[in-house]
């Protein structure tokens, strides 16, 4: 179920704690809200996000990618590409934003105990899916093995490399990693993300994917996962689509009878299957 809401009205100011400049078009803010009340009282679930108000400027939808037992501190990826993102880029500690959220529904992984995990990204993808590393981190016992596959179409766009080194050498869990174009000295995989989906070692009888990326990698995954054996009902999606108001109101990300905003943005293979690939959904 998704976590309620702070606030679906006006933003709460939050002040930019810290940035970081992860590539040269993506970078993360951790940002503090600045009413103690409203920051006492976030919560959220791994694959929820925020809408990130730049004053004057325009809102913009924004997974959270920071840990959810990490109390005060918010953190989002964002890749610069249009006229909010560019001006959220420009941003230095100190400065302030408007934050409303969180939204949607996250991945439910309350209810996946005792499985093995399976985390397949693509691109900045892989934002909305840390968070979930994170919580399984946290509560090791409570799952199986954690498998991680990344692709990216250049070795330079890969964020978080010394995190995917350090996630690689930890007990039952692996890093495969693709990119399309390599680089000197790039230690893994140069080719197709796909090209991985068969070294993933999992029980797909007691195994749960979260996918996240671009549609036609996410139909490609989970293609292979289900020819694996991987159950429909352990397969999960986190779909993207114009979101302007995040509350189900402005119609912009309608997914079908859906809107991803408040019935996503985490889907199960079965809500989707008919939809992807089809344009106009």
């Amino acid at each position: 179920m998704p976590h309620a809401p702070i606030d679906a009205g006006p933003p709460h100011a939050a002040t930019v704690v810290s940035r970081v400049q992860e590539s040269p078009t993506i970078f993360t803010l951790r940002l503090r809200l600045d009413d103690a009340a409203a920051q006492a009282a976030f919560r959220f679930a791994p694959g929820q996000f925020n809408m990130l108000y730049l004053y004057g400027v325009g809102e913009v939808p924004v997974s959270i990618m920071s840990d959810p037992e990490e109390h005060g501190i918010i953190g989002h990826t964002i890749r610069a590409l249009g006229r909010v993102t560019r001006g959220l880029a420009a941003l230095q500690p100190g400065d302030r934003v408007g934050v409303r959220g969180p939204f949607g529904r996250g991945w439910p992984l309350q209810d996946l105990g005792g499985n093995d995990v399976v985390l397949v990204t693509g691109g900045l993808g892989c934002a909305p899916a840390v968070s979930v590393i994170h919580y399984v981190l946290r509560r090791r016992a409570r799952f199986g093995k954690l498998v991680i596959i990344q692709g990216v179409k250049h070795a330079d766009d890969l964020i978080w490399r010394m995190q995917y080194e350090q996630w690689a050498k930890l007990p039952d869990t692996q890093v495969l990693v693709a990119a399309s174009q390599g680089a000197a000295f790039w230690p893994w995989h140069v080719g197709r993300v796909t090209e991985l989906f068969g070294l993933a070692r999992f029980n797909p009888e007691r195994a749960v994917a979260m996918l996240c990326g671009p549609e036609g990698m996410m139909r490609a995954a989970a293609e292979s996962l289900l020819g694996r054996g991987l159950p429909e009902a352990h397969l999960y999606l986190s779909m993207e689509r114009n979101m302007q108001c995040g509350v189900g109101r402005c119609g912009h990300c309608q997914f079908g009878g859906a809107f991803v905003c408040q019935n996503g943005p985490v889907f199960n293979w079965a809500e989707v299957k008919g939809l992807l690939g089809h344009r106009g959904f």
